[in-house]
This record gives C-alpha cells, structure tokens and sequence, in this order.
C-alpha cells in the first residue's frame, strides 16, 4: 500500500441500522449523518488515508480505565469502516488483528469478497507480506489518528525460528510493542530468545476450555512465572470466566504481567454462545476496573465484541456506553 497526501477518497457510507442505533450517542451534527447503508467486503488495503478528512477521535486519555478496541469485533469489515468505526466510538486505542494490517498472504485472501463463498484451499502456502507495505499501512492508520497498541491474536504454533522470526519482523515494521498470541508450553523458551532480542512483549491470551494450552490466565502465569517479565498475559476476561476462573482475581494475580484485557460479557459463565453486549450479562464490569486501578495497570480494555459479526455496531455501542457509564458512576468521566 502507498502512503501518500492525496485527499481520501472514501466511499459513500450510508449507515445501517447499527450505525442508526450508534447515533443516540453521537453529538447531533453525526447522528443527521446515520441513515441506513449497505456494506460491502472489499480489499482496501491499497487504499490511502488523508487525516486531514477525518473527524479525530477524542480519547478518555486521562482516565485510569483507558477504552480501546479489538479489530477482530469489525473482522467482517474493511480498514475504511473499521477507522470510521473507530471515530464514531470516539476511541483511538486500537489492537489490530492480521485482516485489518495483513501479514500473510491468506490475510490477503480472507479481505476478498467471494460470490459465491468460496473456502481457502488447505495446500496453500501463505507468503508474508513485503515488510514496507506493513508499515504503510501501520503509518496509514497512525496518520488517521490512531494508537496501534497491540496485534493479534498471532499465532505461534511452531518450535522453529523460520516460523517466529518474521512474525517478529512484522511486529517491529509496525512499530507495535505487543503481541496479543496463542504459543505453545513447547516453544514459550524459543519466544523468549525472540522478545530478549526484539524488545516486543507477548500477551499470551487464554481462550477458555477449548484451548489445550492455556485455558486460563492462571494457566499463563503458571507457565511464565520464571520467564523475562516481557513476557505476560493479555486476560481475555469471558473465555477466562468460561475456564472458571475468577476473573478479579486473576487481574490481582498478573499484576506487572497483565499486558492488554479483551472484554467481553456472558449471560451464563459456561456458555460460549450466550455473549451479550458488556454490561449486560454477569461479567463483574466495576470490580474488574476497581482491581485495574488498584495495580496501576498501564494499558487498554479493548472491546472484542464477537457476535453480530456482519451488524455489530449496536452491540458495540450498548457496550462502550455500558463501560463509559460505569466509569462515571466510579467518578471518572
């Protein structure tokens, strides 16, 4: 992608009923702008950006609780909507996943609007995409306003230096100091050369009972408890819940380790499927934010909101607003 000063040429976007339903929190000049709108699938990536045509967000900077975004809630949209998005939620915090700032070929394949769908061939080979197009973009989404504060979920599923090193390559023409990723116990040693040597932090994310390697946030903090302390946890706060763990707790616990959070809400604490918008199901919103403040955490709660994959502005919406409006019942707003 080319990273040039020419004026953005933006589609038209005429909003969806979540972008409708995203205006009853939005100053009265955007909300006229929320009519309906079909959105399509496109490769955006060789688009360029001109900040100056972009509304910057306003981030609740000085709060302790600093609000930010997961890309993989908006993983059915293209980087156009996803930093329109991102300026209507009036957030700059951003943790990008692969489909939004690709670093393999398949990320390539996965943007594409297929008619019909069409699945990715199992024997294709991804090649990693030339290291000056990641940092276009990176630079790209920087010039729109934005604060590329972690990526991911990567993947590490290989003991091997071929696999490693270029996700690492990729991570620093970035410019992003935090891997959000899945390792193995196996190669937890392997990664740790890599962090001594990149200065990049790893913020291993659990993904609940159906994952074989790190289920829980205490079954990271076991795992790396002896390790450089660049390596960490990112505590994704309702796959934790699912492995049963007590979420509070587990923040107290990581304490210097706890590199990112990925919030999200259930409506009951064993099901996968029954996730609601933050707030409104049985996640502990305010004892969870309590305890953030309490171990002075310096980084993000992104939102990582995954149903409603095709609609989910309105579930986005309740959610930062739900969040937003328990800060201001703690005093912070």
């Amino acid at each position: 992608m080319t990273n040039s000063a020419s004026t953005l040429t933006r589609r038209t976007l005429l909003r969806t009923s979540a972008l409708a339903a995203a205006a009853t929190l939005l100053p009265e000049s955007q909300a006229q702008n929320a009519t309906t709108a079909v959105y399509s699938r496109e490769a955006s990536f060789q688009q360029t950006y001109a900040p100056a045509t972009l509304k910057p967000p306003l981030p609740d900077a000085d709060l302790p609780i600093r609000l930010g975004i997961a890309s993989y809630t908006f993983r059915s949209f293209d980087s156009a909507h996803l930093i329109d998005f991102m300026h209507q939620l009036k957030t700059p915090l951003l943790n990008l996943k692969s489909v939004h700032l690709p670093m393999t070929s398949l990320d390539l394949v996965a943007t594409q609007p297929k008619t019909p769908p069409q699945p990715v061939q199992a024997d294709v080979h991804p090649t990693m995409i030339p290291l000056d197009q990641v940092a276009a973009q990176a630079a790209a989404y920087r010039a729109a306003g934005f604060v590329l504060t972690a990526a991911g979920n990567i993947t590490f599923d290989k003991d091997d230096d071929a696999d490693i090193r270029p996700k690492f390559e990729y991570l620093k023409a970035a410019g992003i100091p935090i891997a959000v990723c899945a390792p193995t116990h196996q190669n937890l040693p392997r990664l740790e050369k890599f962090v001594k040597e990149y200065n990049i932090k790893l913020a291993i994310h659990n993904h609940g009972p159906e994952d074989k390697n790190f289920p829980s946030p205490f079954d990271v903090l076991a795992a790396v408890k002896n390790m450089d302390p660049r390596i960490g946890l990112c505590i994704d706060l309702g796959h934790a819940m699912r492995a049963g763990a007590d979420v509070v707790a587990a923040i107290y616990a990581a304490g210097p380790r706890l590199y990112d959070i990925h919030i999200k809400d259930l409506a009951d604490a064993t099901a996968k499927e029954s996730q609601v918008a933050v707030g409104e199901g049985i996640m502990p919103v305010r004892a969870i934010f309590q305890a953030l403040m309490e171990i002075h955490y310096p980084g993000n709660v992104d939102l990582e909101y995954e149903i409603h994959a095709n609609d989910p502005m309105p579930g986005v919406v309740e959610s930062f607003a739900n969040m937003r409006g328990v800060l201001a019942g703690m005093g912070l707003k």
